[in-house]
């Protein structure tokens, strides 16, 4: 089937309906599993898985070491140059080398502390320890991705996005009913495995004709521009992961575990759409800002950007605000305290788009 004209003549919009087709059965999965996880495990549940999904989200940035967006931007712009590419691979190897031996390391020593900061108990310390031996796979997919994103391969994306969420959500079940809480938590903890597997399955060819492994060096020729991505990752991710943390710890403490559960229920709501955003701004924005070196084009981009994307959310947004209850009931049964969440977070998420 064809797609309609509109769409075939405009990148981001086929780029755009492709996207949602993926995001579309990724939501339906995770509406399925979270409902399992709720109704199995409880808000206390949630708020412990949510903390696990915090920590794995704050390691893929510090072990690529922030520069993923650095990745996309000099990717696309030195596709055709096989020499600065090198250079950047080398300089992106060196960082990324360093930051994840360090922290396996880190996971590993201090796997009890970490496991009563996040948990509130020691019980957990042999998931941190799964984390240590998992974390350079973390990193490995992180930067891989960022090629394809550079390269704006959107069709292998989706389609590598889908096979992992497929896998990793048969794991996720599966264990779930084996093992319970421990069963998720170890789930979550294998996933950036099947990922960087199903990646190079599928893109290993691709990634081969622009990363040169065996001419790879353990120089920083590129660090000072990549350094600053780094900055700008500290505060977009590293420090929101934190912050994630620590209000869901602060509402165990003030409150109780159930209601931190009843928190991250909305903030899981919220990746769940945002999903959407996130992987257009990498595959399409980034790399289309990259080629642009004036500023006339750049508001001309922009300006086609925000007449696409903005409307499109908007509706999303007043949609699920409008149904809220029946979402909250389709995904989190008796999870209702959670109903007035959702204008704040909508409102949050919109502003942040």
């Amino acid at each position: 089937m064809k797609l309609p004209k509109f769409l075939r003549d405009n990148v981001l919009l086929k780029m755009t309906s492709l996207n949602a087709g993926v995001v579309g059965v990724r939501l339906v999965i995770a509406l399925f599993i979270q409902r399992l996880i709720a109704s199995m495990l409880g808000a206390s549940g949630v708020a412990i898985i949510g903390q696990l999904h915090s920590i794995t989200q704050l390691m893929t940035s510090v072990t690529s070491f922030g520069i993923f967006n650095g990745v996309v931007k000099y990717v696309a712009e030195y596709k055709e140059d096989k020499e600065q590419l090198q250079k950047l691979f080398s300089t992106t190897f060196v960082f990324t080398s360093i930051v994840s031996v360090l922290s396996s390391i880190g996971f590993l020593v201090f796997a009890t502390q970490i496991s009563e900061y996040l948990f509130d108990t020691a019980d957990l310390a042999y998931i941190i320890k799964i984390m240590a031996v998992v974390i350079p796979f973390i990193s490995m997919q992180r930067i891989f991705n960022g090629v394809i994103n550079g390269l704006s391969e959107y069709k292998k994306f989706a389609k590598i996005e889908l096979i992992a969420y497929l896998l990793s959500s048969a794991l996720t079940v599966l264990f779930l009913f084996q093992f319970h809480l421990d069963g998720v938590l170890i789930s979550l903890a294998l996933t950036p495995i099947i990922q960087l597997g199903v990646l190079l399955s599928i893109f290993y060819k691709t990634l081969k004709e622009y990363v040169q492994f065996k001419e790879l060096k353990f120089k920083l020729f590129m660090s000072k521009e990549l350094l600053a991505f780094t900055s700008m990752s500290f505060f977009s991710t590293v420090l929101s992961s934190f912050i994630e943390i620590d209000i869901r710890t602060m509402i165990t403490d003030k409150i109780t575990l159930d209601d931190a559960g009843i928190w991250t229920g909305m903030t899981n709501i919220s990746k769940n759409y945002m999903v959407f955003s996130n992987s257009i701004l990498t595959l399409y924005v980034l790399p289309k800002f990259a080629s642009i070196y004036n500023r006339t084009d750049f508001f001309k981009e922009l300006l086609s950007i925000y007449k696409t994307l903005l409307p499109l959310f908007a509706v999303g947004m007043l949609f699920v605000y409008l149904f809220r209850d029946y979402v909250i009931m389709i995904i989190y049964p008796d999870f209702y305290e959670m109903a007035p969440l959702f204008k704040w977070q909508l409102i949050g998420d919109f502003v942040r788009l």
